[in-house]
């Protein structure tokens, strides 16, 4: 997609020089003499108070495209079904994905059921909380609020840098010596703290179109790159704190990395523009993924309903009883044990079992683990809907 042209008056990112002293003893003469030396760290503009360089047709884009977010959050609300955990989970997956963190759903499922699971589908649940996070945070959008999204999505897997700015310099791209050929530096660490604050303040500002906001806080965000590791997920997070912020949403959470993992060669291009000075690209991005983040959400939504029906025509029992109860549960958490059955229910461990083999019985539950012990059940129509809405986000857009 070619560059939007805005007005000039968005600045790039400066350099400042900063001395460099390996620690590493590794590498060949060759990458020594690479990383010898100063290096150039990133010095990002501060932009609390600027003006959104936004042309005519960007700006009318943004607000059909916050438009479209609201309906689908309203659409989806008034529906008496857990869409919005599953979609806080998808969108969860679909930026871990864009990190090349990727699992199918039972794995994620399995992970959120404490059971055994791949690492990458326990760093997906980790930053299931780090957006559960964001959203009960979205009313005090601040440093401290930020710090709490990075220490819910690593808390588990990396607690030594949870819920911590970073204290080292961190490069993107290049080799693991140095900064010295890396393909961008992001600011030296001490820069982190006021640089934050004043991302804070934009994005608490309310004379700004809501989703150029988004998109910009976003892009600043990620120039900043405040964590050692996590900034990516920390940052798409931040974007529906902000969508919630700035009453865009009000029940779901709707999976924009989504919609930006329909391209992400496009959306990291369009960061790299942001940081030449250009908001054009990544407003765009933003707007082309919440347009295909509603596709995609809507027929997500459409094919759970058409389970939920199946499973309904399936078990004649009444509609309150714990099998009807445990069923609409499946539709949010695919995998399950007697033990996750029952507190969901709240019901003893007899019960639930007795709606979990009336479950069985109606070919919607079937179980994965062998033998009569410890037994694990799946919802085998769920985990094919969320897998295929994988599917369609990954699908490049032509």
């Amino acid at each position: 997609m070619a560059s939007v042209d805005v007005a000039s008056g968005w600045p790039a990112v400066t350099y400042e020089q900063h001395p460099w002293v390996s620690s590493d003893a590794y590498g060949s003469r060759r990458e020594k003499r690479l990383t010898t030396g100063p290096y150039r760290a990133a010095v990002p503009p501060f932009i609390a108070h600027r003006p959104l360089p936004l042309d005519g047709e960007l700006q009318a884009l943004t607000e059909e495209a916050a438009t479209e977010l609201t309906r689908f959050d309203v659409e989806v609300g008034h529906i008496t079904a857990p869409f919005a955990s599953i979609l806080l989970r998808t969108e969860s997956a679909s930026s871990s994905e864009i990190e090349n963190l990727s699992s199918g759903a039972r794995q994620i499922a399995l992970a959120e059921l404490g059971e055994h699971a791949s690492r990458n589908a326990r760093l997906i649940v980790g930053n299931v909380r780090a957006m559960r996070a964001a959203l009960e945070l979205s009313d005090a959008i601040d440093a401290a609020a930020i710090l709490r999204m990075h220490h819910a999505l690593l808390e588990y897997d990396d607690p030594t840098i949870a819920g911590r700015w970073r204290t080292q310099q961190v490069w993107i791209g290049g080799g693991s010596l140095g900064p010295h050929t890396a393909q961008f530096v992001p600011p030296h660490h001490a820069r982190v703290p006021e640089l934050i604050d004043d991302l804070v303040a934009f994005a608490h500002r309310v004379d700004l179109p809501v989703v150029a906001q988004i998109a910009v806080a976003h892009a600043q965000f990620e120039t900043i790159h405040p964590f050692p590791d996590g900034n990516g997920r920390v940052g798409r997070a931040l974007i529906q704190a902000m969508l919630r912020g700035g009453q865009l949403t009000r029940s779901v959470a709707v999976p924009v990395s989504a919609g930006l993992l329909h391209n992400t060669g496009e959306y990291f291009d369009a960061l790299g523009a942001y940081r030449a000075g250009d908001i054009g690209p990544i407003v765009h991005s933003i707007v082309d993924a919440s347009f295909a983040a509603v596709a995609n959400g809507r027929t997500l939504v459409a094919d759970l309903e058409a389970v939920r029906e199946l499973w309904r025509s399936r078990v004649t029992a009444r509609r309150d009883s714990a099998v009807h109860r445990l069923s609409d549960v499946l539709l949010r958490q695919p995998v399950i044990d007697n033990r996750s059955a029952a507190a969901a229910l709240s019901v003893t461990g007899a019960n639930a079992q007795i709606a979990i083999d009336r479950l069985v019985d109606a070919g919607i539950l079937t179980q994965i683990t062998e033998g009569r012990r410890n037994r694990i059940w799946q919802a085998k129509d769920v985990v094919r809907v969320l897998d295929e809405f994988a599917a369609r986000a990954k699908r490049r857009r032509d």
